[in-house]
């Protein structure tokens, strides 16, 4: 009984500082996001002839956590299939962050765009059950500095 009672209790506090940590951290995003929506970011891996510049490589890593309540839920939802909702905002948040942190870095050298973006994503620290525990999101690309 006090097993079920201690399950429950961290069940709980996963849930609200979770969803606490996600609702602050979403709104540093946005925050963040409006300083820098003039700093443009391209997929195209050629630059054109009118924004050539100094290029210089950015890139912004990131590893953010699922809160247990989250991972509680992904593995209910795993025995009848579909969408798992709670891995999809980790994964947002994840690659939001890594575009800001190198968006911010290319601020700091002067850049007036990035072209040739890219982001890579890999899960970490799978426990026994294989379950995914964090992910980190990495995104690179080409700072163009005008002359």
């Amino acid at each position: 009984m006090y097993d079920l009672i201690f399950f429950l209790i961290l069940l709980g506090c996963g849930y609200v500082f979770g969803q606490l940590a996600e609702k602050r951290h979403f709104r540093s995003i946005i925050a963040r996001e409006a300083e820098l929506q003039d700093l443009l970011c391209f997929s195209e891996r050629n630059i054109p002839a009118a924004h050539t510049g100094d290029a210089a490589l950015v890139c912004g890593s990131v590893v953010i956590s699922i809160d247990y309540f989250k991972r509680f839920v992904a593995g209910l939802r795993n025995f009848i299939g579909g969408r798992v909702s709670s891995y999809e905002s980790l994964l947002e948040r994840a690659r939001r962050e890594a575009m800001l942190r190198m968006k911010e870095e290319a601020r700091a050298r002067g850049a007036s765009s990035v072209w040739n973006v890219r982001l890579e994503t890999a899960s970490i620290s799978k426990d026994n059950d294989q379950t995914i525990g964090a992910v980190e999101v990495v995104a690179y690309g080409t700072a163009v500095t005008p002359r």
